[in-house]
Formats: structure tokens, C-alpha cells, sequence
């Protein structure tokens, strides 16, 4: 018996196609220019994300599953949630470590993982309702800014929104983000959230600018996905990959730097890139514990615990709605 329901979906390729041609023209008519870092995970991009993950430079992956694999029985124990809710979920790989602690313990009744992606979301929960078969798997398509509105209601639940993610956000956006995580909650139900840390750049320099350059190619994968899906003639090597600390925000930007004068027609637009002229693909912030915690009271949460990995380089923390 296949225990995974048919995919609830709200979110079809014309609402993507649209995203992106709006994030197009905002974004290259800015200054500076930006792109947001979604559009980075086609299928290339998240083939190559996932061998970033395995990369020696790249902590942070390692680091929360190092947190969760020791903490997932207490957060199982401390929730006793009868509902575990995945934002962002891809492949479910390090909730799986939550999963077993939660069927251990008996009560967990559904798993409810959100993703953009069909056919990445199809597979996972396959996956999982073959490898947990009393689990009920209820999987939705949809933008975790835009769709918490469709999150299943009743229950205790947990929602789950790991990978230093909530960092991609801007402090306006992670602000709206999270208060709107909180009006999709009724009091008592639990958000466990993960969040790099911040620590000597030097360490988090390198995450994000490997040796190898796989990153790099990464970054200009959003290149390549304008071009295929708008018609775009960026040349992507002629773009270098960039990876800086602000020490003043405490996050990482990543950028695309134009080796050359260019002009890019996409859509009905021209752009001109100067020779040295900087395209923003991402910001990464890193946390301070009182940081987290504070912004997730001013949302009405309450960080009821927080953890880290034995070197401190990544938090987990787990908050209550209030």
C-alpha cells in the first residue's frame, strides 16, 4: 500500500516563468544589480549544490546534521508532534534523522513536505512512504513565501525550515517571513529552524568559494537559466565568481562580476554590464544566538532551546508559538 497521497500543487510553471521574468526586469534595472538566489536550482543547479555539500570547504551542512543526529530524540521528546512539516524540503536527507526519532518514539501520524520543484517533491515522498510505511506523506508544491497559508491545520505540528535557508532572506524579508510562519501556527505548535553562525571569515569565506570552483560554476548557473528560459544571451564565463564578507551585516554576498564591458538583451530589455560591474546572486547571513532568538520573539515565537555541532559552527534552534 503507497501511503504517499497525489501532490497537492499550487505553484505550476506559468507561476514560475512569471516569478522569474518579474525578478528579471526588477532586479537587472536595479542598482546594483541583483538576481535572487531561488533561481539557481534547476536541475544543474541543484546537481551541483548537492556536490557542494560534499565539498571540504563547505561546513554547514555537516554541521546540522551533526546537531540533529544528536538532538533529534529530545526535539522528538520536547514537540511530541503529531505533524512534521518540511519547508523547502528537496530531498528530506536530513530529516530523515528527525523521521527515525519521531517513529521511534511512537505518535508522529504525517509528513508534510513543501517544495517548488514536482518532480524532486514526487520522488522524495515516494521515497519516504516506502521507507516509512505508517507514516501518511502529503506533499505540496508551493513557495514557502507565499504558500504557508496551505500548510495543514490541527494537530501539534512542527515545521521544519533547516539548511541556513531563513538566512537567504533580507532582515525585512526574514521579518515578514516569519511572521507570517507564525499567523499559519496556533499556539504550542514548534518551529525548528537552522541558522549558520557567525564565525572568523575565514572559515566562511571558503564555504562559499571552494578550490575546486564548483561553487563558481553554481553561481553562474543563474545565468544559464535566464538564457534557456527567457532568451537571454548572457555569456556566463564572462562573468567571475565573487564571494564576500560584510562585516557590517555579517553575511556573505555572492556576485557575478563582469570581466568585460557587455550588453545582455532578455525580454524587451538591455542591459549593459561595465567591465568590473558586480551582479548580486546571494546573500548569506550568519547568526548570533541572541540574534535568532530575538528576531524569532518579535515574530511570537519563543526559543525554547538552541544547540550547536561540538565546533560551533552551525545553531539549530527550537521555538515554541506563543
Amino acid at each position: 500500500m503507497n501511503n504517499a497521497e497525489p501532490l497537492e500543487i499550487y505553484l505550476e510553471e506559468q507561476d514560475l516563468g512569471r516569478g522569474l521574468r518579474e525578478d528579471v526586469r526588477v532586479g537587472l534595472g536595479a542598482t546594483p544589480k541583483w538576481l535572487p538566489p531561488k533561481w539557481f536550482y534547476d536541475a544543474r543547479g541543484s546537481e551541483l549544490f548537492e556536490q557542494i555539500t560534499e565539498l571540504p570547504e563547505y561546513y554547514p551542512t555537516r554541521a546540522e546534521r551533526a546537531v540533529l543526529a544528536a538532538r533529534a530524540p529530545r526535539i522528538a521528546e520536547a514537540t511530541g508532534a503529531k505533524t512534521l512539516i518540511e519547508l523547502g524540503s528537496g530531498s528530506s536527507e536530513k530529516t530523515r534523522l528527525l523521521l527515525d526519532a519521531f517513529t521511534r518514539r511512537g505518535g508522529l501520524g504525517s509528513f508534510v513536505p513543501l517544495d517548488v520543484s514536482v518532480s524532486a517533491l514526487r520522488q522524495s515522498t515516494e521515497q519516504i512512504a516506502t521507507d516509512y510505511p505508517g507514516l501518511r506523506v502529503r506533499g505540496i508544491v508551493g513557495d514557502f513565501t507565499r504558500h504557508l497559508d496551505r500548510l495543514p491545520a490541527g494537530g501539534r505540528r512542527l515545521v521544519v525550515f533547516l539548511g541556513g535557508t531563513v538566512g537567504n532572506l533580507l532582515p525585512p524579508e526574514r521579518a515578514a517571513f516569519l511572521a507570517a510562519m507564525r499567523a499559519g501556527l496556533e499556539a504550542g505548535d514548534w518551529l525548528l529552524v537552522g541558522t549558520d553562525l557567525v564565525k572568523d571569515p575565514r572559515v566562511v569565506v571558503p564555504a562559499y568559494d571552494d578550490a575546486a570552483g564548483v561553487t563558481a560554476e553554481f553561481n553562474r548557473n543563474v545565468l544559464r537559466v535566464v538564457n534557456r528560459e527567457l532568451g537571454a544571451d548572457f555569456d556566463p564565463e564572462a562573468f567571475r565568481h565573487v564571494a564576500l564578507w560584510d562585516p557590517e551585516n555579517e553575511w556573505i554576498e555572492m556576485r557575478l562580476r563582469a570581466e568585460r564591458p557587455m550588453r545582455v538583451r532578455v525580454l524587451d530589455l538591455v542591459v549593459d554590464f561595465a567591465a568590473g560591474e558586480e551582479l548580486r546572486t546571494e546573500i548569506s547571513a550568519k547568526f548570533r544566538p541572541t540574534g535568532i532568538a530575538a528576531e524569532l520573539d518579535a515574530a511570537g515565537f519563543c526559543a525554547e532551546h538552541f544547540w550547536t555541532d561540538p565546533e560551533d559552527l552551525f545553531g539549530v534552534t527550537l521555538a515554541r508559538a506563543v
